[in-house]
């Protein structure tokens, strides 16, 4: 049996496609994806709720929060760096 650990996180990039770019909240001050349009990002808990959501790398946003809903991406790759 190995003892080597994994690094935390693990050392991959994942992409994802933006599936739904509809109802953009009134008060967002940032970067909105576009259907369609591969995205580089990283997968995060809520930390009160605990659920997934996706974070675009790169995306601006000052309000309310630069998160999205996963179910506005579908995941399309993972390149496992090294």
């Amino acid at each position: 049996m190995s003892k080597t650990k994994l690094p935390v996180p693990l050392p991959l990039q994942q992409f994802a496609r933006c599936i739904d770019a509809t109802r953009r909240p009134i008060d967002h001050i940032g970067d909105w994806p576009t259907s369609g349009q591969v995205y580089p990002i990283q997968m995060r808990r809520h930390a009160r709720t605990g659920e997934l959501q996706v974070h675009v790398l790169g995306f601006y946003a000052e309000q309310p929060y630069g998160a999205f809903a996963k179910t506005r991406f579908e995941p399309v790759a993972q390149v496992w760096l090294n």
